[in-house]
């Protein structure tokens, strides 16, 4: 397990639609392990799979030392009426954050890595990372939710960003008959 590089805005893996996990092993284990490793070090409070370049229904969280975890093939099931303004960044922008409505309670469910049910409910900044982190997993970045003006705000900023323009790391698939699936 290791702290993986992050991927940066351009990078195709990003507005993918995410692959539902199905096996269930230790290659799943292991990235799990990675992404609670990578978004701590970074530090942020969310990372996706789509982030670190694996195309997989899997994100984890850590709001407020007190909430953490990790959910595998999630799916909002409830969405409360009352919205709520905030700053949003994500750390595929780094060093941006913009205004961005989000819904102020969340419910959502999937599994964990071994497969078991898991329920996360939550509001405030653990409903808003849920909501961001489910937005990777289906190709959405939190700046497509942002009105017209903000929207060309925050492509000016990332055109301007030093980060900008990075290459985008070659992604190697693996000689093994396996295709990198851990046995």
């Amino acid at each position: 397990m290791a702290v993986q590089p992050i991927r940066l805005f351009g990078d195709p893996v990003l507005t993918t639609p995410a692959d539902e996990v199905t096996t269930f092993d230790k290659e799943l284990r292991n990235l799990v392990r990675d992404l609670a490793e990578t978004m701590l070090d970074a530090p942020g409070v969310g990372l996706a799979a789509p982030q670190i370049g694996v195309s997989l229904r899997v994100f984890t969280y850590h709001v407020d030392d007190e909430q953490s975890g990790h959910l595998v093939n999630p799916v909002i099931r409830t969405l409360g009426e009352e919205d709520m303004e905030g700053d949003e960044g994500c750390l595929s922008l780094p060093g941006l954050a913009f205004p961005t409505t989000r819904k102020h309670l969340v419910v959502a469910t999937g599994v964990d890595m071994h497969g078991e049910p898991v329920r996360i409910e939550g509001t405030d900044l653990l409903a808003r990372c849920v909501q961001h982190e489910v937005d990777h997993l289906d190709g959405i970045l939190f700046i497509d939710r942002l009105d017209a003006e903000q929207r060309k705000a925050a492509m000016r900023a990332i055109r301007e960003a030093e980060w900008s323009g990075l290459a985008t790391p070659t992604v190697k698939e693996s000689p093994h008959a396996t295709s990198g699936l851990a046995l």
